[in-house]
Order: structure tokens, then sequence, then C-alpha cells
């Protein structure tokens, strides 16, 4: 059950992360803080694999054409994804783009079922299947909110469509690089994917956004804790998806929600109604149905 524990522990990583680039947004812009999360995170993915690799003598990884292809779609799936959830926020609202986004979890198990024969038991399909419906009643806009454009909707539900794509690349990059050890090649994949991410990104802006590209470099400094974070949670992310099939992660990595509800609470005084605490109940069932059926 190691893919638990790392699941477990990339979720207050990743909210550690989310508040950091928050705060890096600025002159930069979402799509600069977007780069942070690649380009100052590479050098701790590379560091980390260097000890990974140390620790793992007798790894014989094989780069073949299925692993590069696996993560190239990996990583051009998760920079779609996230540009597609930045056009439904910008024409739906946040409530409709996160509520459209949440398809990233059936739908990534979906793929992984019917393209890849990731296997899961009844239980952990019916745990799957509540923490679906949880994030639905948790994300779904209330009647004072703009419930938006279709356009919006369309967009969010392209960014979990992206986002299992996604999900699915990076478990089959870690299936095909070194099977024998999951951990070694979730970090070589997670090195190659933010080489080719900050490289596209950066290309991106230079056209487009140079003034971003320098912001970004000017606050190098902030930046590496932002880096730091990233690179952790998405090491963990990896390696739980070299474990286990990315319906079961993606289920189990609801925990993320209650750790940034408690985080919003203290931080903004934020507060709970009835249907986020029913919501946020059917999705621990879910996650512990997933986790352990």
């Amino acid at each position: 059950m190691l893919w638990i524990l790392l699941t477990t522990a990339a979720a207050p990583l990743q909210v550690a992360r989310n508040a950091l680039q928050r705060g890096l947004i600025g002159d930069a812009g979402p799509w600069g803080a977007t780069l942070v999360r690649f380009l100052f995170g590479l050098p701790f993915s590379l560091a980390l694999f260097m000890v990974v690799a140390v620790l793992t003598p007798h790894a014989a990884p094989d780069p073949s054409l299925r692993f590069l292809v696996a993560v190239a779609a990996g990583a051009v799936a998760q920079v779609c994804a996230t540009a597609a959830l930045l056009m439904a926020m910008r024409s739906s609202g946040f409530a409709v783009a996160t509520f459209m986004q949440q398809s990233s979890l059936p739908l990534g198990a979906l793929l992984g079922y019917f393209a890849f024969g990731d296997r899961m038991s009844s239980v952990q399909w019916l745990g799957l299947a509540a923490t679906t419906v949880a994030l639905l009643s948790l994300s779904w806009p209330s009647r004072s909110q703009e419930t938006g454009k279709l356009a919006g909707s369309l967009y969010g539900l392209a960014s979990g469509a992206a986002f299992a794509v996604a999900l699915n690349g990076y478990r089959q990059a870690g299936l095909a690089l070194e099977p024998a050890h999951p951990i070694y090649s979730a970090t070589a994949a997670l090195c190659l994917a933010q080489a080719l991410q900050s490289l596209v990104m950066i290309l991106i802006l230079a056209a487009i956004r140079p003034g971003a590209l320098r912001a970004v470099g000017a606050s190098w400094k902030a930046s590496l804790a932002a880096g730091f974070f990233g690179t952790a949670a998405s090491a963990c992310w990896f390696s739980a998806l070299a474990l286990a099939p990315p319906g079961q992660v993606r289920a189990v990595g609801v925990v993320e929600g209650p750790i940034a509800a408690a985080a919003g609470r203290r931080l903004f005084r934020e507060r709970l109604d009835l249907r986020q605490w029913a919501g946020g109940l059917l999705a621990a069932i879910g996650v512990v149905t997933t986790a352990l059926g």
C-alpha cells in the first residue's frame, strides 16, 4: 500500500505549492506562475533522481519509444489541461470550471481500463463512483453563482479529459522504463516531463509574453520554494501512478480537499455549508473504499 502513503503525502505538498504559486502571479501572470512550477522544480527533480539512482544500483532502464511517447503525452496533456482550465475560469467562473474539471477522476479511470487494461475491483469502482459524486456536489455552483456559458463548460470538460490523459501517460511511462523499480521510473519520468514542459512554456512565453519571462527571472528566490514543493508533490504523484491505476490514485488524492479547506478556514476564515460537509463525508467514504477495497 505504498501508493496510498505517497498519494496522501502528495496532498499537503500540493496545497503548499499552490499557496506559494498564488503569491507569485504578480507581473508574471498565471502562465508565468505555471512556468515556475516546472522550471524551478527541475533542479530539485534532477537532484532527487540522482539520489534514487544511487540507491537503486540494479536498475536497468529501457528508454524505449513507449516511454518517451508516454512522457511527452503526459507533459503536453498537463500543459493543455492547465490552459483549458484557465480558459474555463475566464469564460464561466471558478465554480463551473472546477465542476467540469472534476471529470478527470472518472475519465482517467475509464481510459486506464479500456486503453491500458488497468484493473480495479467492484468495491474500488464503487468507491470511485462515490468520490466522483462527492466532488460534483462540492463543486456544483450555487444558485447565487453564475451557472456559466457553454464554452466555459466545454473548456472545463476538456481540462478534465486532458488531465485524464496526463495521469495515464505518466503511469505508462513509469511502467515502461523500469517496472521492477517504480520509484526510479517515476523520478526519471518526472525529470523528462518537467524539462519538456519548461522548454515548451519558455518558447511560448518568449513569443507571446516576454515580460512574463523577465518577471519569472526576477522572482527566482521566491520561486525556489514553490519549485521544491512542486517537485516533492509531483514525485509522490508519479511514484503512486507507477504503483496503482490512475483512478485509484486520483480518488485517494481527494484528501487534498479537506487540507485545502482547513487552510482556507484558518487563513481566510472561509466557512463550509451543510452541502459541503455532506460532500466531504461522502468523499472520505469513497477514498477509504477505493484505497482498501
